[in-house]
């Protein structure tokens, strides 16, 4: 079987396996979701769920629906507070146990996203990839991936980009199910969720650049 995002997996099985996967997520995991949406209200005081616009396969634009995890709270100028503080305990609970992520199955369902790919980041970067880091958005973006499990948001960018490009050459169906195993025992271990210098990962400026608050 042929490798990569040309091969018979991705383009006839991948999108079936992509189906009965987020349909039994989303009915075993459903009294779960119910009841993170409920406390999520409360501790979010609102809207417990975070969308917002993100290119997909193509840079095709959806919408991302995640569990909200950081609080709409604004400064005396009615700027939002940095994250750092909008990062509440709940919030911190969500992401340490990924269940933030839980909706996007939501999204993988409808056919915006994959539960294996490059994950989906903001509209505003894609004009700072280089050519070759385009080429992640070749596949629909995932719910994991191979930069996922292989440091998340404590590598560079750079490296971030390389591994993903990576996985868009060798998609296969043995590379899916190894990415899945190891990203359970990051999710059991709870490794990689924050980079080590901001308590989200810091913005993509364009490879050569550097971050600047």
């Amino acid at each position: 079987m042929k490798k990569g995002k040309d091969g018979v997996y991705n383009r006839y099985i991948k999108r079936g396996l992509d189906i009965v996967c987020s349909t039994a997520a989303l009915t075993v995991f459903s009294p779960l979701f119910l009841t993170l949406t409920a406390v999520g209200a409360v501790e979010m005081k609102g809207n417990p769920f975070f969308t917002q616009e993100r290119p997909g396969k193509d840079e095709k634009i959806f919408r991302l629906i995640k569990f909200r995890t950081m609080t709409n709270e604004k400064d005396e100028n009615g700027e939002l507070l940095p994250d750092e503080i909008r990062l509440n305990k709940y919030g911190r609970f969500l992401r340490s146990t990924s269940l933030d992520e839980l909706p996007e199955a939501i999204n993988i369902l409808k056919g915006d996203m994959s539960v294996i790919g490059p994950r989906p980041l903001l509209i505003k970067y894609l004009p700072r990839y280089n050519e070759e880091q385009h080429k992640r958005h070749d596949v629909r973006p995932g719910l994991s991936g191979w930069a996922q499990v292989n440091g998340r948001n404590t590598v560079s960018w750079e490296d971030k980009f390389n591994m993903d490009v990576w996985y868009v050459n060798h998609i296969s169906f043995l590379l899916d199910i190894r990415i899945v195993f190891i990203t359970i025992g990051k999710f059991i271990k709870r490794e990689g969720i924050s980079s080590e210098t901001n308590a989200t990962m810091e913005e993509f400026m364009g490879s050569g650049c550097t971050y600047q608050k």
